[in-house]
């Protein structure tokens, strides 16, 4: 049945394809079961928000996240929130982030796997589903290593500095697959967080997939979601029985499908994409949450002058992506630019953008720079689609262009053209200069900006990172099996030490 409905493409999406004579209901699919009284409590929580941060006591919280920077990020905001509400913080993420991290003042442990090449792989796969066949035996080393070494980052003592640690609670992102499996052996809760949606609606379907039947939408979540189990099963069965000394399970019993009771947190704005109405009390809408790395900013001399020379410029630039034909891609976006009379900014970025024929005053070449701070720079931005990058563009009321690669792009191109604030996305192997044109056009259409200038207002209302602590203390049990045991009165200061020498070998 799942190989007549689904078929995996060569961007790692799945198109799924419902017959006119089938009925979801006859495929099983099973209901939330959504009760008024649920809808109810909803409401109530979400009236609540704005209050205070209940208190809970000390925990040790481990945050275990499997994906690019832009996914690590939020939850280097969400772990420095809760260390300021008194809680031990330890970020579960690939060996590569282990700067990014430290210096952030959270605790770091290594994730198994190659970091280098789960990284080309996430660029090409979304760390999902393999698109091809030569993909398979890379997916399934990486995943292997990193299932298994989640145990021991919520158990295991620092590395560097010895100290113990033991989770009590655990925060996870959906590609950390064995999450809920070691929860389940440690007997602790877990919350999982995401940038994009992972739970059944039937307003839109998974980001992973390509639908075009309104009635298959809250099927293809149910779909991305066995294909997963289908790629993973035997992995995780043997980590349960070897290393968490569990029994095995299968689809049914509740090995993916033990998170539907599990509360979910997904960070972006609900004005942007409100919650949906078929999603109960036990998943929020936070908010971005935004890391601040704007304020110690200090842009090169040269960048300053070029940006005070002249109008502000349009954004271009695809961060870590490949780009398959980089110097048509370039020429495309110089004749756009001067097609349009405007000033641009292009990010060089790894797919090798820039490489101009010859100089021109109207175009700077950078490499990376805050978001956060750069898109305050310029009147429009042309991206992938990343969650971090769209953020980012609509928080600075820039109206965007996405041109999405594959994964969830395009669900964050159509998620922003019906807000308003862009054109119709325009996928990578579509782009054009006629198709630049219009689309920067569109941006430079004084209602579009009213509109993205209206956005970001409302955001500024809203504060994911709290918003995020916010409902992962809000769904803890009221007591958790164990807490920390007294403060080691030496733990501060082995600390402290630790990041003393970190600091004298950066």
């Amino acid at each position: 049945m799942l190989n007549r409905l689904a078929t995996v493409k060569d961007d790692g999406t799945v198109v799924v394809d419902i017959p006119s004579n089938l009925k979801p209901s006859s495929l099983d699919i099973p209901s939330l079961d959504i009760t008024a009284e649920d809808l109810s409590a909803d409401v109530a929580d979400e009236d609540s928000e704005a209050g205070d941060i209940q208190y809970r006591p000390p925990m040790n919280v481990v945050i275990l996240i499997v994906g690019t920077r832009g996914d690590v990020q939020p939850f280097v905001a969400i772990g420095k929130r809760l260390q300021d509400y008194g809680h031990r913080v330890r970020l579960a993420t690939h060996a590569n982030f282990k700067e990014f991290v430290l210096t952030a003042g959270l605790e770091f442990y290594p994730l198994g796997g190659d970091p280098k090449v789960l990284a080309e792989y996430m660029v090409k796969n979304k760390g999902f589903l393999p698109s091809a066949a030569s993909d398979i035996p890379i997916q399934r080393k990486q995943m292997k290593d990193i299932i298994f070494s989640l145990l021991d980052a919520c158990n295991d003592a620092d590395a560097e500095t010895g100290i113990p640690f033991k989770a009590d609670a655990i925060i996870a992102n959906p590609p950390a697959y064995g999450h809920v499996h070691v929860a389940e052996a440690l007997k602790v809760p877990i919350h999982i967080f995401f940038t994009m949606p992972w739970t059944p609606t039937s307003e839109f379907p998974h980001p992973l997939s390509r639908v075009k039947q309104p009635a298959g939408y809250r099927l293809s979540y149910q779909i991305v979601d066995s294909m997963i189990w289908l790629g993973i099963r035997g992995m995780i069965n043997d980590f349960r029985k070897k290393k968490l000394k569990l029994r095995p399970v299968t689809y049914l019993s509740g090995a993916q499908g033990s998170t539907s009771d599990v509360p979910h947190g997904y960070i972006w704005s609900p004005h942007l994409v409100p919650k949906p109405k078929d999603w109960g009390p036990k998943i929020d809408v936070v908010g971005f949450c935004f890391l601040d790395l704007a304020s110690n900013y200090e842009p090169p001399e040269e960048l300053t002058k070029w940006l005070e020379a002249g109008e502000k410029p349009i954004y271009i630039g695809f961060g870590s992506l490949p780009v398959q034909e980089p110097e048509k891609m370039t020429e495309i976006i110089v004749q756009a630019l001067e097609s349009t009379g405007q000033r641009g900014i292009i990010n060089k970025g790894w797919g090798g953008l820039g490489n101009l024929k010859e100089p021109r005053d109207s175009v700077y070449l950078l490499d990376n720079v805050p978001h956060d701070w750069l898109f305050l720079q310029c009147k429009a931005v042309v991206h992938h689609g990343g969650a971090g990058t769209t953020a980012a563009g609509l928080k600075a009321a820039c109206p965007t262009t996405i041109v999405p690669f594959f994964g969830d792009q395009p669900f964050w191109g159509d998620r922003v053209h019906a807000r308003g604030v862009g054109p119709a996305p325009i996928p990578i192997d579509q782009f054009s200069l006629d198709k630049l044109v219009d689309a920067i056009k569109f941006m430079l259409d004084p209602q579009v900006k009213e509109r993205a200038v209206e956005l970001a207002e409302a955001m500024k209302s809203e504060d994911g990172i709290n918003g995020a602590v916010r409902a992962f203390l809000k769904h803890l049990p009221p007591a958790l099996p164990s807490q920390p045991s007294e403060p080691d009165p030496g733990y501060m200061d082995r600390v402290l030490d630790s990041l003393k020498r970190f600091m004298a070998c950066s």
